[in-house]
Protein backbone atom coordinates (compact mmCIF):
# COMPACT_ATOMS: atom_id res chain seq x y z
CA UNK A 1 0.00 0.00 0.00
CA UNK A 2 1.37 3.49 -0.85
CA UNK A 3 2.04 4.98 2.25
CA UNK A 4 -0.05 8.04 0.40
CA UNK A 5 -3.08 6.69 2.31
CA UNK A 6 -2.01 7.19 5.39
CA UNK A 7 -1.61 11.07 5.20
CA UNK A 8 -4.71 10.83 3.43
CA UNK A 9 -6.63 9.22 5.62
CA UNK A 10 -4.74 11.56 8.69
CA UNK A 11 -6.01 14.77 6.93
CA UNK A 12 -9.65 13.78 6.53
CA UNK A 13 -9.80 12.36 9.91
CA UNK A 14 -7.71 14.77 11.93
CA UNK A 15 -10.41 17.33 12.02
CA UNK A 16 -12.82 15.28 13.85
CA UNK A 17 -10.86 14.61 16.63
CA UNK A 18 -9.38 18.38 17.55
CA UNK A 19 -11.97 20.29 17.12
CA UNK A 20 -12.93 19.34 20.64
CA UNK A 21 -10.16 21.21 21.48
CA UNK A 22 -11.29 24.34 19.99
CA UNK A 23 -14.46 23.93 21.47
CA UNK A 24 -16.42 25.17 24.98
CA UNK A 25 -17.97 21.52 25.42
CA UNK A 26 -14.45 20.91 27.12
CA UNK A 27 -14.12 23.41 29.33
CA UNK A 28 -17.55 22.88 29.86
CA UNK A 29 -17.68 19.45 31.08
CA UNK A 30 -14.12 19.35 32.40
CA UNK A 31 -15.26 22.10 34.67
CA UNK A 32 -18.22 20.35 35.92
CA UNK A 33 -15.16 17.93 37.89
CA UNK A 34 -12.95 20.32 39.14
CA UNK A 35 -10.63 20.78 36.11
CA UNK A 36 -9.97 24.64 35.62
CA UNK A 37 -11.13 26.15 32.12
CA UNK A 38 -8.38 26.92 29.41
CA UNK A 39 -4.88 25.87 29.13
CA UNK A 40 -5.70 23.03 31.94
CA UNK A 41 -8.45 21.24 30.84
CA UNK A 42 -6.23 20.90 27.42
CA UNK A 43 -3.42 19.08 29.17
CA UNK A 44 -5.49 17.79 31.56
CA UNK A 45 -7.79 15.60 29.41
CA UNK A 46 -5.62 15.11 26.82
CA UNK A 47 -2.62 13.18 29.44
CA UNK A 48 -6.16 11.72 31.57
CA UNK A 49 -5.77 8.23 29.86
CA UNK A 50 -2.29 7.97 30.69
CA UNK A 51 -2.87 8.55 34.38
CA UNK A 52 -2.33 11.22 36.37
CA UNK A 53 1.31 12.13 35.23
CA UNK A 54 3.60 14.41 35.62
CA UNK A 55 4.62 17.38 33.51
CA UNK A 56 7.63 15.89 32.01
CA UNK A 57 5.59 13.56 30.98
CA UNK A 58 3.11 15.23 29.03
CA UNK A 59 5.86 17.28 28.12
CA UNK A 60 7.78 14.43 26.18
CA UNK A 61 4.12 12.98 24.56
CA UNK A 62 3.15 16.30 23.42
CA UNK A 63 6.30 17.43 22.53
CA UNK A 64 5.66 20.90 20.89
CA UNK A 65 4.72 22.58 24.03
CA UNK A 66 6.38 25.10 26.24
CA UNK A 67 7.62 22.46 29.07
CA UNK A 68 7.13 25.65 31.37
CA UNK A 69 3.37 26.49 30.42
CA UNK A 70 2.39 22.24 31.07
CA UNK A 71 4.43 22.48 34.65
CA UNK A 72 1.66 25.37 35.35
CA UNK A 73 -1.14 22.90 34.69
CA UNK A 74 0.08 19.42 35.71
CA UNK A 75 0.41 17.74 37.99
CA UNK A 76 -1.84 20.37 39.99
CA UNK A 77 -5.17 19.33 37.34
CA UNK A 78 -4.87 15.57 39.60
CA UNK A 79 -5.42 17.66 42.57
CA UNK A 80 -8.46 19.53 41.31
CA UNK A 81 -10.14 15.54 39.69
CA UNK A 82 -8.88 11.99 39.06
CA UNK A 83 -7.37 10.91 35.35
CA UNK A 84 -10.91 8.58 35.63
CA UNK A 85 -13.20 11.67 35.83
CA UNK A 86 -11.20 13.48 33.79
CA UNK A 87 -11.65 11.04 31.12
CA UNK A 88 -15.34 10.08 31.85
CA UNK A 89 -15.90 14.28 31.42
CA UNK A 90 -13.81 14.04 28.18
CA UNK A 91 -16.35 11.46 26.74
CA UNK A 92 -19.15 13.35 28.03
CA UNK A 93 -17.64 16.70 25.87
CA UNK A 94 -17.40 14.90 22.70
CA UNK A 95 -20.77 13.95 23.17
CA UNK A 96 -22.48 17.14 23.29
CA UNK A 97 -19.52 18.60 20.48
CA UNK A 98 -20.62 16.51 17.99
CA UNK A 99 -24.50 16.38 18.49
CA UNK A 100 -23.86 20.15 18.20
CA UNK A 101 -21.86 20.26 15.08
CA UNK A 102 -23.04 17.49 13.00
CA UNK A 103 -26.68 17.02 14.32
CA UNK A 104 -28.99 14.07 15.26
CA UNK A 105 -29.55 13.03 11.69
CA UNK A 106 -26.18 12.45 11.03
CA UNK A 107 -25.23 10.66 13.87
CA UNK A 108 -27.79 8.43 14.19
CA UNK A 109 -27.07 7.84 9.80
CA UNK A 110 -25.75 4.66 8.88
CA UNK A 111 -23.10 6.58 7.34
CA UNK A 112 -21.55 7.52 10.67
CA UNK A 113 -22.09 4.20 11.65
CA UNK A 114 -20.04 2.43 9.25
CA UNK A 115 -17.20 4.91 9.12
CA UNK A 116 -16.72 4.54 12.99
CA UNK A 117 -16.77 0.48 12.14
CA UNK A 118 -14.16 1.31 9.24
CA UNK A 119 -12.13 3.53 11.75
CA UNK A 120 -12.65 1.23 14.99
CA UNK A 121 -11.29 -2.01 12.23
CA UNK A 122 -7.67 0.15 11.25
CA UNK A 123 -6.96 0.56 15.03
CA UNK A 124 -6.87 -3.10 15.10
CA UNK A 125 -3.55 -2.50 13.15
CA UNK A 126 -2.09 -0.80 15.83
CA UNK A 127 0.58 -1.86 18.64
CA UNK A 128 1.32 -0.53 21.48
CA UNK A 129 5.37 -0.45 21.34
CA UNK A 130 7.09 2.80 21.54
CA UNK A 131 4.12 4.90 20.96
CA UNK A 132 2.80 5.84 24.67
CA UNK A 133 0.19 8.47 23.97
CA UNK A 134 -1.54 6.30 22.02
CA UNK A 135 -0.95 3.08 24.44
CA UNK A 136 -2.84 5.21 27.10
CA UNK A 137 -5.88 5.49 24.68
CA UNK A 138 -5.79 2.26 23.70
CA UNK A 139 -6.03 0.86 27.38
CA UNK A 140 -9.08 3.11 27.76
CA UNK A 141 -12.69 0.52 27.93
CA UNK A 142 -14.82 1.13 24.06
CA UNK A 143 -17.65 3.11 24.02
CA UNK A 144 -20.79 2.12 22.63
CA UNK A 145 -22.75 4.55 20.69
CA UNK A 146 -21.27 4.72 16.80
CA UNK A 147 -20.37 8.58 17.43
CA UNK A 148 -18.38 7.71 20.21
CA UNK A 149 -16.91 4.68 18.54
CA UNK A 150 -15.86 7.27 15.96
CA UNK A 151 -14.12 9.58 18.31
CA UNK A 152 -12.44 6.62 19.92
CA UNK A 153 -11.42 5.43 17.44
CA UNK A 154 -9.93 8.52 15.49
CA UNK A 155 -8.08 9.56 18.28
CA UNK A 156 -6.35 6.27 18.74
CA UNK A 157 -5.53 6.43 15.11
CA UNK A 158 -4.43 10.38 15.63
CA UNK A 159 -1.70 9.51 18.74
CA UNK A 160 -0.67 6.18 17.01
CA UNK A 161 0.57 8.59 14.05
CA UNK A 162 1.61 11.33 16.69
CA UNK A 163 3.64 8.90 18.57
CA UNK A 164 5.21 7.69 15.24
CA UNK A 165 6.10 11.55 14.34
CA UNK A 166 8.03 12.23 17.70
CA UNK A 167 9.94 9.55 16.50
CA UNK A 168 10.85 11.20 13.12
CA UNK A 169 11.59 14.30 14.68
CA UNK A 170 14.31 13.32 17.22
CA UNK A 171 15.58 11.38 14.04
CA UNK A 172 15.78 15.01 12.43
CA UNK A 173 17.01 16.83 15.35
CA UNK A 174 14.17 19.14 15.43
CA UNK A 175 12.87 19.57 18.79
CA UNK A 176 9.68 20.72 20.05
CA UNK A 177 9.82 24.40 19.33
CA UNK A 178 11.83 23.86 16.04
CA UNK A 179 9.68 21.38 14.73
CA UNK A 180 6.32 23.74 15.35
CA UNK A 181 8.41 26.42 13.32
CA UNK A 182 9.34 24.55 10.75
CA UNK A 183 5.65 22.83 10.51
CA UNK A 184 3.94 26.82 10.59
CA UNK A 185 6.03 27.69 7.72
CA UNK A 186 4.96 25.01 5.54
CA UNK A 187 1.72 27.07 5.56
CA UNK A 188 -0.22 24.11 6.33
CA UNK A 189 -0.85 23.63 10.02
CA UNK A 190 -1.19 26.27 12.68
CA UNK A 191 -0.19 30.06 11.37
CA UNK A 192 2.92 31.05 13.67
CA UNK A 193 0.77 33.24 15.60
CA UNK A 194 -1.75 30.79 16.74
CA UNK A 195 1.01 28.29 16.96
CA UNK A 196 2.92 30.93 19.36
CA UNK A 197 -0.04 31.45 21.53
CA UNK A 198 -1.57 27.90 21.68
CA UNK A 199 1.92 26.08 22.79
CA UNK A 200 2.91 28.63 25.15
CA UNK A 201 6.41 30.15 23.35
CA UNK A 202 7.17 33.64 23.55
CA UNK A 203 7.85 36.04 20.97
CA UNK A 204 11.64 36.28 21.83
CA UNK A 205 11.83 32.36 22.21
CA UNK A 206 9.93 31.91 18.81
CA UNK A 207 12.74 34.41 17.69
CA UNK A 208 15.63 32.41 18.96
CA UNK A 209 14.53 29.40 17.44
CA UNK A 210 14.05 30.60 14.24
CA UNK A 211 17.72 31.72 14.18
CA UNK A 212 18.93 28.57 15.03
CA UNK A 213 16.87 26.93 11.43
CA UNK A 214 18.77 30.12 9.64
CA UNK A 215 21.95 28.75 10.77
CA UNK A 216 20.90 25.23 10.29
CA UNK A 217 20.24 26.26 7.04
CA UNK A 218 16.59 25.60 7.24
CA UNK A 219 15.10 28.76 7.20
CA UNK A 220 15.53 31.90 5.48
CA UNK A 221 16.06 35.39 5.91
CA UNK A 222 12.15 36.23 5.67
CA UNK A 223 11.42 33.01 7.82
CA UNK A 224 10.42 30.69 4.86
CA UNK A 225 11.78 27.32 4.54
CA UNK A 226 14.89 27.04 2.03
CA UNK A 227 14.93 24.28 -0.71
CA UNK A 228 17.51 22.37 2.45
CA UNK A 229 14.15 22.95 5.35
CA UNK A 230 11.93 22.05 2.47
CA UNK A 231 13.40 18.40 1.90
CA UNK A 232 13.77 18.40 5.71
CA UNK A 233 10.02 18.43 6.25
CA UNK A 234 8.95 16.92 3.09
CA UNK A 235 11.15 13.70 4.31
CA UNK A 236 9.93 13.94 7.88
CA UNK A 237 6.14 13.74 6.69
CA UNK A 238 6.98 11.01 4.20
CA UNK A 239 8.56 8.97 7.66
CA UNK A 240 5.36 9.49 9.45
CA UNK A 241 3.01 8.14 6.94
CA UNK A 242 5.31 5.07 6.53
CA UNK A 243 5.78 4.15 10.39
CA UNK A 244 1.69 4.98 10.27
CA UNK A 245 0.95 3.26 7.27
CA UNK A 246 0.35 -0.51 9.37
CA UNK A 247 -3.33 0.29 10.61
CA UNK A 248 -3.79 1.35 6.65
CA UNK A 249 -2.56 -1.70 5.66
CA UNK A 250 -4.60 -3.63 7.97
CA UNK A 251 -7.85 -2.06 6.97
CA UNK A 252 -7.21 -2.60 3.34
CA UNK A 253 -7.25 0.43 0.37
CA UNK A 254 -10.49 -0.24 -0.85
CA UNK A 255 -11.74 0.05 3.17
CA UNK A 256 -9.43 2.97 3.36
CA UNK A 257 -10.98 4.76 0.39
CA UNK A 258 -14.58 4.17 1.86
CA UNK A 259 -13.45 5.67 4.77
CA UNK A 260 -11.66 8.80 3.21
CA UNK A 261 -15.17 9.30 1.30
CA UNK A 262 -16.83 9.40 4.53
CA UNK A 263 -14.83 10.77 6.64
CA UNK A 264 -14.81 14.10 3.90
CA UNK A 265 -18.19 14.33 3.93
CA UNK A 266 -18.49 14.33 8.09
CA UNK A 267 -15.56 16.94 7.86
CA UNK A 268 -17.37 19.28 5.69
CA UNK A 269 -20.99 19.33 7.84
CA UNK A 270 -18.01 20.15 10.93
CA UNK A 271 -16.13 22.55 9.20
CA UNK A 272 -19.46 24.13 7.98
CA UNK A 273 -20.71 24.54 11.62
CA UNK A 274 -17.94 26.19 12.48
CA UNK A 275 -15.33 23.75 14.17
CA UNK A 276 -12.73 26.00 14.40
CA UNK A 277 -12.14 29.63 14.50
CA UNK A 278 -11.30 31.89 11.51
CA UNK A 279 -7.86 32.10 11.48
CA UNK A 280 -6.19 29.52 13.31
CA UNK A 281 -4.62 27.18 10.56
CA UNK A 282 -2.72 28.15 6.83
CA UNK A 283 -4.35 27.93 3.99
Amino acid sequence: MDSAVARRCNRVLEPLHSALYFAPEQDEHLFEVGIRKGRMSYFASRSAPMGPVGPSVVTATFYNFNPELIAKYIPRAWTLASATEVVEARFSAVDALYRRLLGAEVIESAELAELAGLAREATEGARPEGRPLYAGHADLDWPTEPHLVLWHSITLLREYRGDGHIAVLLGAELDGLSALITHSATGKGFTAQAAQVTRGWSPEQWAEGSAALRERGVLDEAGALTEQGSALRNGVEAETDRLSLPVWAHLGAEKADRLTDLGRKLRAVALAAGAFPEGTFGK
